[in-house]
């Protein structure tokens, strides 16, 4: 059976439960060709990155109960989609991103060791940001 992988090539770790998050809804930033906009990177949302992103058009924070969404909090984990990551990236509003959250198909797009500036799991992982 196919495993989806990390950045590292490793098994994908769950992103986040409390909010689910994934475009499967199963708490993982797996990906697929069913997964239009490759909600594939996993963040740490802060108020200031929330509020960029409602700016930009892609409100992650106003609650939508019709669809189960609460909105995500400063202090949540979301997959987001690699789209709007690349573009906060662009607008030096990138939000922190934790590297085994994050599906291995981002690398088509942005490089392991620019990701790596994002990272804030490597060291937990004991991870060599310079690898």
């Amino acid at each position: 059976m196919f495993k989806p992988l990390n950045v590292f090539g490793e098994p994908l770790e769950p992103c986040s439960m409390n909010p689910m998050t994934g475009y499967y809804r199963d708490g993982s930033c797996n990906s697929g060709i069913d997964n239009p906009a490759w909600h594939m990177v996993c963040i740490y949302a802060t108020e200031e990155f929330l509020a960029y992103s409602k700016r930009v058009g892609n409100d992650l924070s106003t609650p939508l109960p019709q669809y189960g969404f609460e909105g995500i909090k400063a202090g949540d984990s979301w997959c987001l989609a690699a789209g709007n990551f690349i573009r906060a990236m662009k607008d030096g509003m990138a939000p922190k991103i934790f590297l085994h959250s994050t599906h291995q198909a981002i690398l088509e797009y942005i490089s392991l060791d620019t990701l790596k500036k994002y990272a804030i799991d490597l060291e937990e992982k004991g991870t060599d940001a310079s690898s």
